[in-house]
């Protein structure tokens, strides 16, 4: 799954960047009996791809360059890696919480928090769009041992109060499982990135508590949404507060190479760090990358958590250009309930979610010829992930490379969109 967002656009269609079309092929029109003389793309191209598709794809940074190749290493799984201590350090003091693990990715980190918190056949209480249950290939239940009961996201990123707390099994029932943990996605991806706030993370963990479970924090993009609500004096500490437990991505928006921090109380890590050894997430050597994450989180001109304002403001600004284009509409859903022109006010993140009302493939090659790469998104959306590598001037380009896409593929007849496959949500 993660290759339809690491070996570019055409992928899927079995084709690399290099072989990538410079027109795109008319489609015969209704009635017409003819197929259409394949248009060519004139515009001129910029000198690199803009790559929307993911705040994956960030390259790290010459700071990031300089700490790694200068990092001073141990052995992490002896515990003695300087680098990587120090960077579990800093996250645990930035959230608040009593230690930090350093692991390979945001799904790793989502695991072995499941392992410490569960045991066999239990159940996690979880958003039915989360990332957990949908895109991590079903490690809940393959490796953890847990069932996923999944309830319904709404358009803000929240799972309803209600739901959460009926969702509880009777532990005096033997034919149900126990319920074991209740988790939250912040920012909540398929609700175009919408950011939770740290009053509904309370009544969550309050919840959670009462029915005697630990409540964990999948934020992938936590700093995104710590960032988004800085206007109302919000912290990660005030964020990561009412979590047992929360990991968060640093090769997401933070533009590291690899990795995520777990952070939690000293006995969860303790019990993390040997579910990381019993999946194999053991590094030796593993100060080389922490390196760029003590980067990601420092303070000054080189840290990147001030910055994602940044990219909160480029996707603003994207947004606003996409709802006065004729072809882009709603992305429908819990990313945007009302139908019509796309809403930016839906926009509080780095995350742009919308539909066009034409071959979304055709519309996307289109992009791709210009050397802008947007990528297919579950429900028949197009997703455009704003990022370190992407820069305001870079969105001019985007927005018109965008308009010239639509231009040209306005010819093109919708598909029925209920055939449309759902994709990855990395």
């Amino acid at each position: 799954m993660l290759g339809r967002y690491t070996t570019g656009p055409f992928a899927r269609r079995g084709r690399s960047i290099a072989e990538a079309p410079s027109l795109v092929r008319g489609r015969p029109r209704p009635g017409s009996g003819s197929s259409t003389r394949p248009r060519l793309y004139s515009a001129p191209m910029p000198e690199r791809p803009i790559d929307l598709r993911s705040d994956t794809v960030t390259r790290p940074t010459e700071a990031m360059r300089r700490a790694m190749a200068d990092a001073v290493v141990g052995d992490d799984v002896f515990g003695d890696d300087p680098t990587v201590i120090a960077l579990e350090e800093r996250a645990a003091d930035l959230l608040g919480k009593d230690a930090g693990l350093f692991v390979a990715s945001g799904t790793m980190g989502n695991l072995v928090s499941m392992m410490a918190h569960l045991g066999r056949g239990q159940e996690v209480i979880a958003g039915k769009a989360h990332h957990l249950v949908i895109d991590e290939a079903a490690g809940h239940a393959v490796i953890v041992g847990a069932s996923a009961r999944s309830l319904e996201d709404q358009a803000d990123g929240t799972l309803d109060l209600h739901a959460i707390d009926a969702a509880f099994r009777d532990p005096n029932d033997v034919h149900e499982p126990l319920s074991g943990l209740v988790t939250l996605e912040n920012t909540h991806a398929h609700s175009m990135a919408r950011p939770l706030t740290p009053s509904y993370e309370r009544e969550v963990a309050e919840i959670a508590r009462r029915h005697g479970v630990p409540l964990h924090i999948d934020g992938a993009r936590f700093w995104n949404a710590v960032v988004a609500q800085r206007v109302e004096g919000v912290t990660g500490r005030d964020l990561a507060a009412p979590a047992d437990s929360v990991t968060f991505c640093l090769s997401k928006a933070l533009g590291c190479p690899v990795g995520s921090v777990v952070v939690g109380s000293r006995d969860f890590i303790a019990r993390a760090r040997r579910a990381r050894k019993m999946v194999g997430g053991g590094m030796r050597q593993a100060g080389v990358l922490a390196g760029a994450g003590l980067v990601a989180l420092s303070d000054g001109p080189e840290g990147m958590i001030d910055r994602l304002a940044d990219d909160h403001a480029n996707a603003r600004r994207l947004a606003e250009a996409l709802a006065d284009m004729a072809g882009v509409r709603s992305a429908g859903g819990i990313a945007q309930p009302t139908p019509g022109r796309l809403d930016p006010d839906r926009v509080l993140t780095n995350f742009v979610l919308f539909k066009v009302d034409r071959d979304r493939r055709a519309f996307l090659d289109a992009l791709a010829a210009r050397n802008v790469w947007m990528v297919e998104y579950a429900h028949g959306q197009v997703r455009a992930v704003t990022h370190n590598d992407v820069s305001a001037a870079d969105i001019d380009t985007v927005i018109a490379a965008t308009r010239e896409a639509l231009a040209d593929t306005a010819h093109l007849a919708l598909p029925d969109p209920t055939a449309e496959p759902i994709a990855a949500t990395v």
